[in-house]
């Protein structure tokens, strides 16, 4: 059988592979990783968690890259482009470049069963592993102790917010859900805890193990007003920081997390201050609570859990004055769509439901029995729907598209809208 010789081919045949494999221990996946030669001689920062992943990993790359460090990051998942998921010294993977490595997993992996995700994690480690970098930063799965991620030993972990969510593999609460992510940790090395309640099981897998637990109000704090935040670990000190240039209150907690593992490995990789300020000032991440002026204005989040969109509302509600906000929505079946939704509901006036081009996409139907009597519409895909949105909408609205990357990415594939009202006219 001859091999794909596209992207687009190569990522068709993973799914043709895709094969159950829960539960599975990593020992088949740590083999792969040998036959692969996938080491690392740079640092590496593991980064694991429910909510906050995404922008922690742009945090720090956008930090290192300041500092004059050649940083390669995976991160997941993409919005529009697969070759998102990789980017080598600030730029994103082209395409091409991806083909060598597909084929040599594919040739290494000798019969092996591999998930889509498994099968393109490798891919990305391989392309990494060949690149000339000083930093390598890696972004967890759903999981953690039976991720593919977790084959590579991290020098530094930083757990994120730990909540509810992918609950059927994962466990029914914050305790099974926080032990399965702590797994990542290592023994003797850094493992930085940014969620300031964290599930008692992350700390005491982590004792356990005696990896060096930094907690927050122990081991590194922030405090701040309205203009400028501090930070404070436990050998140094910032004082009259910038907010990060992601919007949200919660990414103050994400950026803490991440000075704490820049100061874990200063021996390593010493950054300065200056690289702070300017990585924090410019780091850009699309669909974390992007907002895009125009008239109305749009608002983009992949908040797709309870936690996550209870922190778009609370962002929502921050903004100010709309006289009505419209939402696009589309969800996976599999979450807890109710409580999810009576985080928000009270700031919607008006809902544009999509179908989603995923199996486990819920049906509009679906979403709406649980809306009940709210004014709501259903559309075929992100796009049709914001376009409905858009044509009703007045100029000094607000249009927020949220439920899960699938959604947010459905209306950037023809790149970032730029909405105008035409009631202007």
């Amino acid at each position: 059988m001859s091999l794909p010789t596209t992207l687009a081919d190569w990522l068709t045949y993973c799914e043709q592979q895709h094969t159950k494999t829960k539960d599975r221990p990593l020992d088949d996946l740590r083999a792969l990783r040998d036959r692969l030669a996938l080491t690392f001689d740079v640092p590496v920062i593991v980064v694991a968690g429910t909510n906050g992943k995404g922008s922690t990993c742009a945090m720090l790359d956008a930090i290192a890259h300041q500092a004059g460090y050649r940083v390669g990051l995976y991160s997941k998942p993409h919005l529009v482009h697969f070759e998102e998921r990789c980017r080598i010294n600030g730029h994103t993977i082209d395409a091409e470049a991806l083909l060598p490595h597909f084929e040599a997993v594919e040739a290494a992996r000798q019969g092996l069963p591999l998930t889509w995700f498994e099968f393109t994690t490798f891919v990305i480690l391989r392309a990494l592993s060949r690149a000339e970098l000083d930093l390598v930063v890696l972004e967890v799965g759903l999981g953690g102790r039976l991720d593919a991620v977790n084959v590579i030993d991290a020098d530094c972990v930083i757990l994120t917010s730990i909540d509810l969510d992918h609950m059927e593999t994962l466990g029914p609460d914050r305790e099974s859900i926080g032990l399965e992510k702590a797994h990542v940790m290592r023994p003797g090395r850094p493992a930085i805890v940014s969620d300031p309640m964290p599930p008692h099981s992350v700390l005491a897998h982590g004792e356990r193990i005696g990896a060096d637990l930094w907690l927050v109000g122990r081991d590194f704090n922030h405090s701040g007003d309205r203009q400028q935040w501090n930070w404070a670990g436990r050998g140094r000190r910032f004082s009259g920081l910038a907010y990060p240039a992601l919007r949200g209150a919660n990414q103050l907690i994400n950026a803490a997390g991440v000075l704490a593992a820049f100061e874990s490995l200063r021996d390593r990789l010493p950054i300065t201050a200056q690289a702070v300020r300017v990585g924090l000032a410019t780091v850009e991440l699309p669909g974390r609570f992007q907002i895009v002026p125009g008239q109305p204005t749009l608002v983009l989040d992949v908040a797709h859990n309870q936690q996550s969109v209870a922190v778009l509302a609370r962002n929502l509600d921050a903004m100010g004055f709309y006289p009505r906000t419209h939402a696009i929505f589309g969800a996976m079946r599999d979450k807890a769509l109710h409580p999810l939704l009576a985080q928000i509901r009270h700031l919607i006036d008006d809902w544009y439901l999509c179908s989603l081009p995923s199996a486990r996409a819920a049906p509009t139907a679906e979403l709406a029995a649980l809306l009940g009597d709210a004014r709501l519409s259903h559309h075929a895909d992100p796009a049709a729907a914001l376009r409905a949105a858009a044509a009703a909408a007045e100029p000094t609205d607000r249009i927020v598209v949220f439920g899960s990357f699938l959604t947010v990415g459905g209306v950037l594939k023809g790149g970032l809208p730029r909405l105008s009202a035409p009631h202007l006219g």
